[in-house]
């Protein structure tokens, strides 16, 4: 029996060094980093099978809401 797909939400950011790096909220220590969107896409995809492997007890998923930029 094949398994319902999951939705997770990824925060993307760029570092100081150019880098692009993906986080996901919903899976602790899930994220990767990459030069460009297209390999960092690929790489988080990867992140996140990989997390699933090994993760016995798995949250619900989280609604997204929305980001919100502070500056003080």
């Amino acid at each position: 029996m094949k398994a319902k797909p999951r939705t997770f939400n990824v925060v993307i950011e760029k570092d100081r060094a150019g880098y692009f790096v993906a986080s996901v909220p919903g899976l602790q220590g899930c994220h990767t980093q990459a030069k460009s969107l297209d390999v960092l896409l690929r790489r988080v995809r990867e992140a996140i099978e990989l997390c699933l492997e090994v993760e016995e007890d798995l949250p619900e998923p989280s609604e997204f809401v929305g980001v919100q930029r502070i500056t003080l």
